[in-house]
Parts: structure tokens; C-alpha cells; sequence
């Protein structure tokens, strides 16, 4: 299973925040650190947001955090959230999708039920786990 740049960038920035969860990190530090757009991380920080992973103060001295403790939020819940617009196959959609092989499909279950492990695997796997402190930023920048 392949995840999303989107997905891949919610996950570090949980692992940062679990790695600090005392601390408000800016959107400028944390993409800084991670390397990645500011941009993206913003749109992300205010999806993990709205499903009460992070928590976010604005204006002058605001920034975001863990809404919860890192040992109370699991991969598997993280990622179901952060990848829940996104298919597996084309079958997996919400409208089924138009694939001529679905009527006799022998796959679908197959794919399902991998799916599904995988889940299992990241549900068992709570944030507090993957916890990552600082990340060194490259002298050359």
C-alpha cells in the first residue's frame, strides 16, 4: 500500500509534535525542520485540526500542538483520517467506480482483507511510539 505525500507529511508532523508535546510549533519551524512546503503543512496542521488530533491557537504567539496525549492516538487513526479521500483501487470508491471486472472480481476481497491488516498493524501502533525530538537541519541551507 503506497500512502499519500499528504498522509507521509501529517505523520511527520504528529511525530515531531509527540516528540516536543509541551511545545507550540509555528508552521515556518515545523516546515523549516521537515523540509516541506509551508503551504502543504498548513492545509494538513488544519485537517489533523478538525479531527481533534492537533490543536491550533492563532495570531502573534499562536502555533499548534497535540490536542492529546501521543500514547492516546493511534497510527491506524491517524492515517484512516489523513488518507480517507483516497481509494485503494478504483472499486474501493465511493461510487464503485467503473472497473469492467468488478462483477467477477476475484481481487477485491483480497485487496480489502490486506487493507484491513495493514490497519491492524497501524492501530496497534500508538503515536507516542514514533515520537521523533528535533530534526537537524543541513549546515548548507
Amino acid at each position: 500500500m503506497r500512502l499519500t505525500s499528504y498522509t507521509d507529511y501529517g505523520l511527520r508532523a504528529l511525530m515531531r509534535l509527540a516528540g516536543e508535546p509541551d511545545r507550540q510549533f509555528t508552521s515556518d519551524e515545523m516546515a523549516d525542520e521537515l523540509e516541506i512546503s509551508r503551504y502543504h503543512l498548513v492545509k494538513i496542521v488544519r485537517d489533523l485540526a478538525s479531527a481533534g488530533f492537533v490543536s491550533t491557537i492563532r495570531g502573534a504567539g499562536g502555533g499548534f500542538a497535540l490536542a492529546r496525549p501521543a500514547d492516546e492516538i493511534s497510527i491506524g487513526a491517524a492515517v484512516r483520517h489523513l488518507e480517507r479521500r483516497q481509494a485503494l483501487v478504483e472499486c474501493f470508491r465511493a461510487d464503485g467506480g467503473c472497473c469492467v471486472l468488478t462483477p467477477r472480481c476475484r481481487l477485491k476481497r483480497r485487496l480489502h482483507d490486506a487493507r484491513e491488516a495493514f490497519f491492524k498493524e497501524l492501530d496497534a501502533t500508538m503515536l507516542s511510539e514514533c515520537a521523533v525530538r528535533r530534526v537537524a537541519i543541513p549546515a548548507s541551507r
